[in-house]
């Protein structure tokens, strides 16, 4: 088991607000369903389990599934999820452990045809501050919120 490095929102609680309020802001201009998916699938992708926690908690409590949950990390392969949020996702992958050339067309295409353009920006907006949080979770190696719950 990791131990917790450092805590950025112990040290610098300025740092987050920013962040938190960007966080707000976005919530505020894509669907909440949606947003929930982008925050958890990224976490999974980075193997930030201090996010992992956050969003699955939060999506849970939002009414989520388990089904689609426990199958957003092969959401490839299962009939969960709409052809919007399937293209949200794909992006995700793509704007999160991008290639040697970015983010593929046909990726970027396809959430075109599902997104409007702003709404798009707000999409990728989204997958950028999770990416941004799961560097603090992952680089401090935050302790998952559970942890404290279960050891008990």
């Amino acid at each position: 088991m990791s131990h917790e490095r450092l805590n950025p929102h112990k040290v610098a609680p300025e740092l987050q607000k920013p962040m938190i309020a960007l966080g707000q802001h976005i919530s505020g201009n894509i669907d909440p369903t949606l947003f929930e998916l982008i925050k958890l699938y990224a976490s999974m992708l980075n193997g930030c389990a201090h996010c992992i926690d956050i969003h699955s908690t939060d999506a849970m409590r939002a009414g989520e599934s388990t089904a689609r949950l426990f199958g957003l990390i092969a959401w490839h392969e299962t009939p969960f999820f709409t052809d919007r949020e399937r293209a949200a996702l794909a992006l995700t992958e793509a704007a999160t452990r991008f290639g040697p050339h970015g983010v593929p067309d046909d990726v970027f295409e396809a959430a075109r045809v599902e997104f409007e353009d702003r709404e798009l920006a707000y999409v990728v907006a989204a997958i950028g501050l999770i990416n941004m949080w799961n560097r603090f979770g992952v680089t401090f190696q935050l302790t998952p919120p559970s942890a404290a719950r279960l050891a008990h």
